[in-house]
């Protein structure tokens, strides 16, 4: 589907509000002395471990070092009255069995779906008494093609053939995501029964190949070209494609003329909501409400989640096995497992005794590319923003307002100097935009007539250029200069802020524990991807060390609120500890 919207936020006086810690979250508890997994993060990753090995009777424990659960997928009072997805915004790409299998609906997930759910504006003068255009997509396809055909007929015709084309390609990967890579090891080293029960795991990707067929190598160029290479192929009219480009580029340090662009497009179109394929949506009560839900049904099965407990190393035995974890405050907790859903840079760098890994491995890890661009900045409102186009004398929020709205994207070229500028050092002097306003349509999250503005914006470098930190200022000069951007569509917005929480790349990896500010942990490039994720030879979710498993975006298959790192890596060790006896 067409420009969705995804994923990630300094804190303004953050607040830790009551209605977001609830009484079965242990925060200050006292562990037991031993379970038989432990669980390192309660990011949705490590709750979703946690819920299915609980659920099979792997007596597990879930340490999270933040005072709230849910990682990046969280709600957080930041500004009194005004509840906040502070990092995570959007939910499509979470897995369909996790729903079910969990019972997410009867623990509480309230889902509000987008239609429309794209929202591209022109800052442009209007001819002849008429307003600017804007290209608004939504589910009903011959809509979609009277908005493409203002810009050009030609793009209207072509849209149908390339969502289904794009569409056909989705459903050729998505059994990869559920299901750990190929076991190149068991391959190469293996017994031969090892090497029988690897032949399982290729599988899933002759089913992919069987499923594209003869337009396999079409499919091969998504993967590799720039994404303006794909979309140049397809249509003619920069909105449409700007438009497109922005699920090729959100999150990641790349232009869309960048090789390889197109498979984070992909990964933003591969998710659904409620058996709409490519269906986003908001979370009732913001992303904290599904990581809460997670949790709910770990603990109606007995998981224990502990908060404000921070987890300092994995202890290993005398022969190379983990044999638990000891926590900040020196406590010792014992476990046959233990999964991460920390990065694998905090995993393995900061966590994992360094005797114990092999020759090289912690230098492969340090080298992986987590470079972002992104800086967060969640916005209060006293009312609704008014585009230059719409207006809603009311307050009341008409269909543009649920959408994921594309400022700066009116031309794919706008998107590549955007990247430029953070290449030199520099926060872009325009920055792309992608503006979000849950309370359009979960009023909960504001008081009455009040709003929440998401704003996931990009290009920021992590490191500025003449020795430049983000500091105070830094911060709110780009912030000012975001505001001043969105003033030009929606004149009025700036007088009706009355509060802002600016979260910049190191600000992101501070308060979340996400390197390089990276939402995915890593970089979803093709050489970071699949067998090569985190590194090659340890994309199965075992970790060198015997017993610990990494379970978060920085395994397969990656960043976004999926859930399938969590899954997977929970029934890769359900195996082991069965083998194990």
């Amino acid at each position: 589907m067409a420009a969705s919207g995804r994923g990630l936020g300094r804190a303004w006086g953050a607040s830790r509000c009551p209605a977001w810690r609830h009484a079965h979250w242990k925060t200050g508890g006292r562990p037991k002395p031993e379970y038989d997994a432990v669980v390192i993060g309660a990011g949705h990753n490590g709750l979703v471990a946690a819920a299915y090995l609980q659920r099979l009777g792997v007596n597990t424990a879930v340490f999270e070092r933040r005072h709230v659960i849910g990682g990046a997928a969280v709600t957080e009072e930041i500004i009194p009255g005004f509840k906040f997805s502070r990092a995570s915004y959007l939910l499509s790409l979470l897995r369909p069995q996790i729903y079910t299998d969990l019972e997410l609906k009867k623990h509480g997930l309230r889902l509000h779906l987008r239609n429309p759910y794209s929202f591209t504006p022109m800052l442009e003068e209007g001819t002849g008494g008429n307003v600017p255009r804007s290209l608004l997509l939504g589910t009903d396809m011959t809509q979609n093609q009277k908005q493409i055909a203002q810009f050009s007929q030609k793009d209207a015709q072509a849209f149908p053939r390339y969502e289904e084309f794009m569409n056909r390609l989705v459903s050729a990967i998505d059994p990869l995501l559920d299901a750990a890579p190929v076991d190149t090891v068991a391959f190469q080293h293996g017994s031969m029964l090892q090497r029988l029960k690897s032949l399982s795991t290729l599988h899933p990707l002759l089913k992919a190949g069987r499923t594209l067929g003869a337009q396999l190598p079409q499919y091969y160029q998504v993967f590799t070209a720039p994404i303006t290479k794909v979309l140049d192929q397809w249509f003619e009219s920069e909105p449409l494609k700007a438009t497109l480009a922005t699920d090729a580029v959100i999150g990641a340090m790349t232009s869309p003329r960048t090789p390889g662009s197109g498979y984070v497009l992909l990964h933003h179109v591969m998710g659904g909501l409620e058996g709409i394929q490519g269906a986003w949506g908001y979370v009732q009560g913001g992303m904290g409400a599904l990581s809460e839900a997670i949790a709910r049904s770990a603990i109606a099965h007995g998981a224990s989640i502990f908060t404000e407990k921070t987890v300092a190393r994995v202890q290993v035995n005398g022969e190379g096995h983990v044999r638990g974890v000891v926590l900040q405050d020196g406590l010792e907790v014992r476990s046959r497992v233990v999964l991460s859903s920390a990065s694998p840079q905090i995993t393995f760098l900061k966590l994992t005794p360094q005797e114990w890994l092999p020759e090289g491995f912690a230098e492969r890890i340090a080298q992986l590319d987590t470079q972002s661009p992104v800086t967060k900045i969640n916005v209060a409102v006293d009312r609704l923003p008014n585009s230059l186009e719409t207006n809603t004398p009311t307050g009341q929020p008409l269909p543009h307002h649920q959408c994921s709205i594309h400022l700066n994207c009116e031309d794919t070229l706008l998107l590549h100097q955007a990247f430029e500028d953070a290449m030199n050092g520099l926060p872009s002097h325009r920055p792309m935009i992608e503006l979000c306003i849950p309370s359009s349509l979960d009023p909960t999250l504001a008081p009455p007539g009040c709003h929440v503005v998401s704003l996931f914006t990009q290009y920021t470098p992590y490191t500025l250029a003449g020795g430049k930190v983000w500091d105070e200022q830094e911060r709110n000069a780009y912030a000012d200069k975001v505001l001043d951007c969105i003033e030009a569509y929606a004149p009025g917005f700036k007088r009706s802020v009355v509060g802002r929480d600016i979260l910049t790349p190191p600000d992101l990896e501070r308060i979340f524990g996400l390197p390089g500010g990276n939402i995915f942990h890593c970089a979803m490039t093709l050489d970071q991807l699949y067998f090569a994720r985190p590194v090659p030879l340890h994309s199965s979710y075992r970790c060198p060390l015997q017993g610990l498993y990494l379970c978060g975006s920085g395994a397969h298959p990656g960043g976004g609120v999926m859930g399938a790192a969590g899954r997977n890596a929970a029934h890769v060790v359900l195996q082991d500890l069965k083998s194990a006896g």
